[in-house]
């Protein structure tokens, strides 16, 4: 199993950024899928989640009305469309994917917000 992250980078405050986690080895379409952050010396954070058909979604307070995640089964890919940054998003934001009994994680791509 891989999950791969892309789409990190540095970007100023209120600007956005659309990361990517594409998956493989996986019965892609039964996995709940979500993005978790982890800030230098901080816990891992939970960001977002999507089910496996894509019909339910929920966000951490911090990020709802700014973030939106999304799925495509067909190209085994999740994506988290960020809009609004703000320092504090700054952190490695990581991929999970979830069912009962197995959980995978990505390595995570890089977030910077700073002007």
């Amino acid at each position: 199993v891989q999950l791969v992250e892309s789409g990190g980078g540095l970007v100023q405050p209120g600007g956005a950024l659309r990361l990517s986690c594409a998956a493989s080895g996986l019965p892609f379409s039964s996995y709940v899928m979500s993005w978790f952050r982890q800030a230098p010396g901080k816990e891992r954070d939970f960001v977002a989640y999507i089910t496996s058909d894509g019909g339910r979604t929920n966000y951490a307070d911090s990020v709802k009305g700014r973030f939106t995640i999304s799925r495509d089964n067909a190209r085994t890919m999740v994506y988290l469309q960020m809009t609004s940054l703000i320092p504090n998003d700054t952190a490695v934001y990581i991929c999970r994917a979830w069912r009962v009994g197995r959980e995978y994680w990505g390595q995570g791509t890089q977030v910077t917000v700073s002007s």
